[in-house]
């Protein structure tokens, strides 16, 4: 029985020079990425007639695919006009994914498991994606951890970092749970499954200080900035699963959804608390705004 290949909403994908609509085929067996995971993407939005932080999304793909091993093909800014002209064949009525790719077309000559550079291969691919900002989540402690720079390709929006990613949110729905606490090789709390965290703790507002187990995200710093400007004291720490167990607030950001209260951490009720609720309100008048900090 075949599988229906088709995308679940409207899609349009820009390569090799032309815009195509639906899924077009790219990757065939034979290429390094579908056999050996040479795939790195970005993930920006377009939503309510602004696309905040694109630029910074489209300068992001190009470390990632350098980080790689791969030779970037386009300049940001070449993907971010892209980005804008494709965001002009969709209605506008619902929100977009925006998502620069590049990937390896064959391994490197006399090893066949790194890529050959010469090789990379571009696209961007946008959807039409509802964002669900502000939707409230439960998370579980998982039993899976982050890996180090030196176990994977941390330093890189890699698609081969999603599977662990993937295996932790089914761990946790196993469990009732929307999503999962993940923890860095030591220990500490690193984010959730699929987005950046934050507690709160007597007024201060604390995230996991980056340490190359999880990706630092534009949307991370730029709630943080926000925040500071609007006269909060935000730290970056390294922070214990107790930490967060004991935190008078708890939510995640990210490019996907933006701010997302966190309601329940394991059996441990939680409220939707107001900084949250500030921070997604300073972050959507910015962007409408399009103000830098």
């Amino acid at each position: 029985m075949s599988v229906d290949t088709a995308p679940r909403s409207t899609t349009w994908t820009y390569v090799d020079g032309q815009w195509l609509p639906g899924n077009p085929p790219l990757i065939g067996p034979t290429s390094h990425a579908m056999w050996l995971a040479s795939t790195v993407f970005d993930g920006a939005r377009w939503f309510d007639g602004v696309a905040p932080d694109l630029d910074l999304h489209c300068q992001r793909i190009n470390r990632s695919a350098a980080n790689m091993g791969m030779k970037p093909t386009m300049t940001a800014e070449e993907i971010e006009a892209l980005a804008l002209e494709g965001v002009k064949k969709f209605d506008g009525k619902m929100a977009i994914y925006i998502k620069p790719m590049y990937w390896a077309e064959h391994g490197m000559p006399g090893s066949v498991v790194a890529p050959d550079a010469n090789s990379t291969r571009f696209a961007l691919c946008l959807f039409e994606a509802p964002m669900d900002a502000g939707k409230p989540l439960t998370l579980t402690v998982s039993p899976l951890r982050r890996p180090s720079p030196e176990t994977a390709m941390t330093d890189a929006k890699a698609g081969s970092l999603y599977p662990n990613s993937g295996r932790a949110i089914l761990e946790a729905r196993s469990r009732g749970f929307d999503n999962a606490l993940m923890r860095d090789m030591n220990g500490n709390v690193a984010e959730s499954a699929s987005a950046n965290i934050f507690m709160v703790k007597d007024g201060v507002v604390l995230t996991p200080v980056p340490n190359r187990t999880f990706l630092a995200g534009i949307t991370r710093s730029r709630v943080i900035g926000l925040l500071r400007q609007a006269g909060f004291e935000v730290r970056e720490a390294t922070l214990s699963v107790e930490d967060f167990r004991e935190a008078d607030e708890i939510f995640c950001s990210g490019n996907y959804s933006k701010v997302s209260p966190v309601v329940k951490l394991d059996d441990r009720e939680l409220q939707a608390g107001p900084v949250a609720r500030k921070a997604l309100d300073l972050y959507m008048d910015w962007a409408r705004l399009g103000a830098d900090v």
